[in-house]
């Protein structure tokens, strides 16, 4: 998961750069047929499973779609926000993902650990204000990005031990090139904008080989984790994310959030960390538990929420 926090918000500065010249459309084809494509290879070389029963199949077939609206959404608001105030406004998602781990999945998630999310909560308000203040509506684009990758990480939850993440991710990359060409093409022939295609320059092709290889990368290693891992205690650490976007938006963009999203973003992070280190301590004394239960007969010792 870490290293999806730093990988993630590379892909989206270069979405936000590509986002100058070359449509919403052509950019999410490139960047899940490059998935494909890449990806197709691996599973055929390595033999890994790659055939779903039905019920998998469907969900990742909603998987995909949540992804697609997901990625679209992001990258549309990173044309109007600077990268470190769209992941940051985003970050709403962790609050949404534990109470989806606590009243969907049956997932333990202790008071403290709720009180600390919606504190970050509170910080992502602080961050949505100027820039909704700013440019508008698309300021809120981020909330709904948050909305559905919280619906796309539950589905993963779901099928994560059922199959291989390279696997799931070349269908994935295979079910969304063939709901996007159609769609372009459509787009193309009534002159929709997002959806109309472009010959991209040299360097457009870079980004968009670029944002591909990032993307593929990035959700690969959320699926591994995901396999490992319960959504609860994953997704404080994605509060990493904002710092890592934060710094590659004053590299390359000269963007650093103003001082009322300054303080947001201090908030939501100061929060993770403190879920993330509760986490570490419950898991440590849920492991003395465990080891102290078979040689006293303990029915309790659970560690405290």
């Amino acid at each position: 998961m870490l290293g999806f926090c730093i990988v993630a918000p590379m892909g989206d500065a270069v979405a936000k750069l590509l986002g100058q010249s070359v449509p919403l459309g052509e950019v999410l084809l490139v960047r899940f047929a490059l998935q494909a494509v890449v990806l197709i290879p691996l599973v055929i070389i390595s033999r890994r499973a790659w055939r779903m029963g039905p019920r998998v199949f469907s969900l990742v077939a909603l998987r995909t779609a949540l992804h697609i609206v997901g990625i679209a959404a992001m990258f549309t608001a990173l044309q109007y926000l600077p990268l470190a105030d769209a992941v940051a406004i985003a970050f709403v998602m962790p609050f949404i993902m534990l109470l989806l781990g606590k009243y969907v999945l049956g997932e333990e998630v202790g008071s403290r650990r709720f009180v600390a999310c919606m504190v970050g909560f509170i910080g992502t308000l602080l961050v949505v204000q100027p820039s909704f203040a700013a440019v508008g509506l698309p300021a809120l684009l981020p909330l709904v990005v948050a909305v559905v990758f919280s619906l796309f990480m539950l589905v993963t939850r779901q099928i994560a031990k059922q199959t291989d993440p390279i696997g799931l991710q070349a269908v994935s990359g295979v079910m969304a090139s063939v709901v996007l060409l159609p769609a372009l093409l459509i787009g193309q022939a009534f002159g929709i904008a997002p959806l109309t295609m472009i010959a991209p320059s040299a360097n457009e092709w870079m980004l968009l080989v670029g944002i591909g290889l990032l993307g593929t990368t990035a959700h690969l290693l959320m699926t591994w984790s995901l396999r490992y891992a319960p959504s609860a205690t994953l997704a404080p650490m994605q509060y990493l994310e904002i710092p890592v976007a934060t710094l590659i938006g004053l590299l390359i963009f000269h963007d650093l959030p103003n001082t009322l999203a300054s303080v947001g973003i201090c908030i939501t992070i100061a929060a993770g960390i403190y879920v993330v280190l509760r986490e570490r301590s419950l898991s440590i004394l849920r492991k003395r538990a465990a080891a102290l239960r078979p040689a006293t007969g303990l029915n309790r010792g659970e560690a405290p929420a």
